[in-house]
């Protein structure tokens, strides 16, 4: 099965086992993470539906690509200027496409909580409101004569 996903603004067509070349993702070598953003989805030559689909994944590691050489030159004129840039990306392997997302660490999130953690969180103490003050009216010059 293959999906087509896109993360940091391209696009990429992945399988289980792939490996790919990401602009930088959060997370350390070693993590998993899901990548849920998933356009398309397909299994050989028949395309399916993406809703619902997940793709997982796990950080290779954090890494600089290829330099790249900036060179500005204006003609005529002895203004020359030279520069490079990597840009920090992320290096991902494919653990598995398709299945919904796993609904097991939604659970664990809402564990159950003592009866009264449940009730404090539940019925916060209302504490008793006061009314604004009311200002007096501004006096005019009828009521001054």
């Amino acid at each position: 099965m293959f999906a087509v996903l896109r993360t940091g603004g391209k696009q990429y067509r992945v399988a289980a086992g792939d490996k790919i070349a990401v602009e930088k993702l959060a997370g350390e070598a070693g993590d998993k993470i899901t990548l849920g953003e998933v356009l398309l989805a397909g299994d050989g030559g028949e395309v399916k539906d993406a809703a619902g689909v997940v793709v997982s994944a796990e950080i290779i590691a954090q890494a600089k690509s290829e330099k790249v050489i900036v060179f500005k030159k204006r003609r005529r004129h002895n203004y020359r200027r030279k520069n490079g840039h990597r840009q920090q990306m992320t290096l991902l392997r494919i653990l598995s496409v398709g299945g919904e997302e796993k609904k097991a660490a939604a659970k664990k999130d809402a564990a159950p909580k003592s009866d009264e953690a449940s009730q404090a969180a539940a019925a916060p103490e209302a504490a008793p409101k006061k009314a604004p003050a009311k200002k007096a009216p501004a006096k005019t010059k009828t009521d001054a004569e």
